[in-house]
């Protein structure tokens, strides 16, 4: 394609995406699935250019920003609480689907080297980071479920891809050792895991010297690559490095960033992750048709390899749901001879756990980075696109409707202050702070009109601990009224410019101010006492 056509292909695939994701939210359904489908559909019309998902880049560029996105929002209180379970899942879940799948798949297809059964189960073995968080911004779930998820969903994806290159090699060689691949695979975890720690600390130091707004958000948006390259240029784990400098970035972001820098970067880093995650799915749908066209089309492909597809499909379902039923067992039985941390999660939160393993970009480019030599490569991008198809659109579009059947209660320890108390904790300290500064060195009063305000702040706030919901009621009526005046200063600004009377600096200045007091009063009405 010339440069020409190449923009108008983006364009158009934004233009694609901007239009599934209204269609899925008038059909409410999830943006993951329409998008995919959608891809898939639009692939298939005639005259439509042939648009292949590079596996290369699909890794190199579209993985380590959703996988930042997730480790950045991480709540790491609960990621470390949870670490056993999260282990369970990304280590030992994915390698019991590999070898499930790989099983299955060789005695439907008993001429199928053993190694390569295999490979095809690491492709399809680990859930998807990006499928995972398209799913879960849509639905509330209890908090140790919603901590196991993500954490997951870091952390399989360099397990997948571990596995899959051992059983490729081993397929392509015939030799395998399972003893050099277990100290390989913990030599590439704790080698990533450093990598993105060191990654972290070169990036901690150069922000703090930083002043300038743009570069900070800039910087910091590199770190992802950064941390992902230099895991692969060491041959370690890319995928655990930038998760690790993800945890990293997302506890030292309160300390290093000023107010401003937090609210550019978080609108900067929302639009091109919503934009990277939409073009993955999309692009996902369009490598459809050029794995159908490989095998021979529909006929062939359905003819030569309905009954191992289906096969693979049911066992990477049924491996999820049998080793969560199987850790279950473990944990009632270590609660039955005294161990207090081992908590079982009951059948309601099990049924969801097992149910939300969607799959994606890295089974996606797994399959598409297989060589050309590799025995039953077709069955392979077969068995992968459908794996994602069924679990995107089946899984993902009945997640929500199992959720609200089963109800997973949410067991969870409280944490000691809610939002109320917290807000008036912090109410107090502010209070405390301009208390030590109201009065000069004679115990004069120098701010009173500022040490009233807080006073006043504290003073609602306590209220606000005591009787949130009522608080709140006639507290939204005082927000209105002033998200009201907003709106008429804003008119009169915008009058003004047009009119002739002030200059365009004049109205971008004090637009801005405008909109933050906006910002500040809607957040205030959602459950902020501030006033």
């Amino acid at each position: 394609m010339s440069p020409t056509q190449t923009v108008e292909v983006v364009l158009g695939l934004l233009g694609m995406v901007i239009a599934l994701h209204w269609a899925a939210r008038r059909l409410h359904l999830p943006p993951a699935a329409a998008l995919l489908v959608g891809g898939g559909a639009l692939a298939f019309i005639p005259g439509i250019p042939s648009i292949s998902l590079n596996p290369e880049l699909a890794l190199v560029f579209f993985l380590p920003p959703l996988l930042m996105d997730g480790a950045y929002y991480t709540a790491l209180g609960r990621f470390r609480r949870h670490l056993p379970g999260i282990i369970g899942l990304a280590l030992g879940a994915v390698v019991f689907t590999t070898l499930v799948v790989g099983l299955v798949v060789h005695w439907f297809v008993p001429s199928l080297p053993m190694a390569a059964c295999f490979a095809l189960g690491a492709i399809v073995s680990p859930p998807d980071a990006v499928s995972a968080r398209a799913i879960l911004q849509r639905v509330n779930l209890p908090r140790r479920l919603t901590a196991l998820l993500e954490g997951e969903s870091l952390l399989n994806d360099a397990t997948g891809l571990v596995l899959f290159r051992f059983a490729v090699a081993a397929t392509l060689s015939g030799v395998f050792d399972a003893g050099a691949a277990a100290q390989s695979f913990l030599f590439l975890a704790i080698g990533g895991c450093l990598v993105g720690l060191a990654v972290a600390v070169a990036w901690l130091f150069v922000v703090k010297r930083l002043r300038d707004q743009t570069l900070i958000v800039a910087t910091t948006t590199m770190l992802c690559w950064v941390a992902y390259l230099a895991g692969e240029a060491l041959h370690v784990s890319g995928v655990i490095a930038t998760v690790a400098a993800g945890l990293v970035l997302g506890w030292y972001q309160h300390i290093v960033f000023p107010a401003a820098v937090r609210l550019r970067g978080n609108a900067f880093w929302q639009v091109m992750v919503f934009v990277i995650e939409a073009l993955v799915f999309i692009l996902i749908g369009f490598s459809l048709r050029d794995a159908i066209e490989r095998v021979g089309g529909f006929e062939a492909s359905f003819a030569a390899s309905f009954w191992p597809v289906v096969a693979v499909v049911l066992a990477v379902i049924l491996a999820r749901f049998a080793w969560i039923a199987g850790s279950e067992v473990v944990l009632k039985l270590l609660r039955g001879i005294g161990l207090a941390r081992a908590r079982p999660l009951g059948w309601r939160q099990s049924a969801v756990l097992g149910w939300a393993g969607m799959r994606g970009v890295v089974t996606l480019a797994a399959a598409l980075s297989l060589p050309q030599t590799m025995p039953g490569r077709d069955l392979m991008l077969i068995a992968a696109f459908t794996v994602i198809f069924v679990t995107v659109v089946g899984q993902g579009t009945t997640l929500p409707w199992l959720i609200r059947l089963v109800n997973p209660e949410d067991k969870e320890p409280e944490a000691p202050l809610d939002l109320p108390a917290s807000e008036a904790a912090v109410a107090r300290a502010r209070l405390a702070a301009v208390e030590a500064q109201a009065y000069d060195a004679d115990g004069k009063l120098i701010h009173p009109q500022l040490l009233e305000q807080y006073q006043n702040r504290a003073r609602a706030t306590e209220r606000y601990a005591a009787d949130a919901d009522k608080f709140m009621e006639g507290l939204r009526e005082h927000f209105g009224v002033i998200l009201a005046s907003i709106a008429a200063g804003r008119a009169e600004l915008v009058r003004q410019h047009r009119a002739g009377l002030i200059e365009d600096e004049t109205l971008h200045n004090l637009e801005r101010d405008l909109d933050l007091e906006e910002m500040a009063m809607i957040f205030q009405r959602e459950g902020d006492p501030s006033a």
